[in-house]
């Protein structure tokens, strides 16, 4: 694992560390259980949703109200009612905590109250309570959302304005000057390789492998995978690393792949504007992140393949049906295709 995937390991744990100082001591169990299931980020997520829960009972609850939230044991799940829960559902829907309004849809309430169900189903699965209220709680409807992609020009489109800087404002126009070799880079490996923005961030010079058109992502958990690029990808990326990023001789993070103007490693965030900046050029109605660009290769593989394994592979899905699920649309447009291939009655004149 590279120094840059050690150090965010790091972070992540020491956050960690310091939310579970937030929750009740009985909840230290509870992850220590989990740790060889999930990863550091998965069981920070965990903290933060938990945290948020011992603050509404402590706050909202009739049954707890002014109670401290490090004041709770594992005796007290068992008081917790199906009412309990399905307020704190209700309540999520809009909320203040230190001092900042949130807002949940049924996507940031299933997520928080699939927390809740973990946390309930350890402690019943242990014995350490007789009843698991959690699994009675019902998900919330979830409503499927559209795969947002780069669709036929567009992708061509944004390859262009990165090069070009066309649309760019006067001011983006001088950045682009120094940066162009490395966004088209950048822009390039993620539409012709589908990876993450944490993997493409992550990556180090010697993680490419010209010579046998490949590169050595580190995936989410830690386990590292070889992948392969086409042309294009090697014509982008060689002309960055030859021409750019190999001239670069005092550089803060030697290592690291793509750089920022700071000559220390690029950051997520950084990642996430530009491809923003282009892609509101060509295509200003789409809000268009790294991640679309991986649903725009994701989709494209898949209707030039037809494999929902071979995409699932690439993408680094370790179950297929979050493949399936993300694709679907891509299937109801095979079967409405599928529909208007079989003619019944010949045409007239045929």
């Amino acid at each position: 694992m590279s120094d840059y995937f050690k150090q965010r390991k790091a972070d992540v744990m020491a956050r960690l560390n310091e939310i579970k100082l937030e929750l009740p001591e009985f909840c230290d169990e509870f992850f220590v259980g989990i740790a060889q299931q999930t990863s550091e980020l998965t069981r920070l997520n965990y903290a933060y949703d938990l945290r948020i829960f011992f603050y509404y009972l402590s706050h909202y609850s009739r049954r707890f109200k002014g109670r401290s939230e490090l004041d709770y044991d594992i005796a007290d799940l068992e008081k917790i009612t199906i009412v309990d829960l399905e307020n704190y559902i209700e309540w999520l829907s809009s909320y203040e905590y230190n001092g900042k309004l949130y807002t949940n849809e049924a996507n940031g309430k299933a997520r928080k109250l699939s927390t809740i169900r973990s946390f309930f189903k350890y402690f019943f699965n242990r014995g350490a309570i007789v009843a698991n209220t959690a699994a009675k709680i019902s998900m919330p409807k979830l409503h499927e959302k559209e795969i947002i992609r780069l669709e036929g020009d567009e992708v061509e489109n944004i390859l262009n304005v990165t090069e070009s800087g066309d649309g760019l404002t006067k001011q983006s126009l001088h950045f682009h000057e120094k940066t162009r070799l490395r966004d088209i880079a950048i822009v390039t490996l993620l539409l012709g390789t589908g990876i993450r923005v944490s993997e493409c961030v992550g990556l180090n010079l010697d993680d490419i492998d010209f010579n046998n058109h490949a590169f050595t992502v580190t995936r989410k958990g830690g386990g590292r995978t070889i992948l392969y690029f086409g042309k294009e990808v090697e014509e982008a990326l060689g002309a960055y690393v030859y021409e750019e990023r190999r001239n670069v001789t005092d550089a803060v993070d030697k290592d690291a792949l793509f750089l920022s103007l700071q000559k220390k490693r690029i950051c997520v965030r950084t990642v996430e504007i530009l491809v923003k900046k282009y892609a509101h050029i060509i295509a200003p109605l789409k809000k268009i992140s790294p991640h679309k660009l991986r649903s725009t290769f994701g989709t494209n593989l898949y209707r030039e393949t037809r494999d929902i394994y071979m995409v699932a592979s690439v993408l680094g899905h370790r179950d297929v049906n979050t493949t399936k699920k993300h694709y679907a649309a891509i299937s109801e447009d095979h079967r409405k295709q599928a529909a208007n291939l079989i003619k019944l009655k010949k045409d007239d004149g045929e």
